[in-house]
């Protein structure tokens, strides 16, 4: 098992799982809020919560998955790179659109007059975690592709190397 493998991957998925179970509690938690009082600020706004809720557990099912996939050694269809990629690039995707429509959509700014827990902080919370998830989506991505093309020279490499001692 190669070091970024090894190192990198465990722990960026670990850090999108919390993120993402951040991320679902607060936006369930906005979500009865919001239908408990029915004080929505735009329709939009409803629907860019639940839209966030569906990231958020997009991303803590599939990033257990895979790391239970990790642990477990398994060699399932879904466990292998291609898809560790495929997955990758739909997250960055969900992630960064949602996160930048709910930037222009949320109100308040950055909140300079509002208590310490109230929703706008908490609506700026959800934004947060949101470019959070897609850094950090971003970064797995990027370190993914690293490994398979660093992994893909080295095969090259061995397979040079074999070839000449045939010779």
């Amino acid at each position: 098992m190669s070091f970024p493998e090894a190192h990198y991957h465990p722990f960026l998925f670990t850090m999108l799982i919390l993120a993402g179970g951040a991320e679902a509690g607060l936006t369930r938690f906005l979500i009865n809020a919001g239908n408990a009082r029915n004080t929505w600020p735009s329709p939009r706004y409803h629907t860019l919560l639940i839209w966030m809720l569906f990231n958020a557990i997009w991303t803590v099912l599939f990033a257990g998955a895979y790391m239970l996939w990790f642990v477990d050694r398994a060699k399932h269809l879904l466990a292998n790179i291609a898809s560790s990629i495929f997955w990758l690039t739909v997250t960055v995707t969900l992630w960064g659109v949602s996160a930048g429509i709910f930037h222009n959509t949320r109100t308040g700014g950055r909140c300079p007059t509002s208590a310490p827990i109230s929703r706008c902080r908490q609506s700026l919370t959800v934004e947060a975690l949101a470019w959070v998830e897609f850094g950090l989506s971003v970064f797995a991505l990027f370190w993914t592709c690293v490994w398979v093309g660093s992994s893909g020279q080295k095969r090259v490499r061995e397979s040079v190397r074999d070839s000449r001692r045939m010779v």
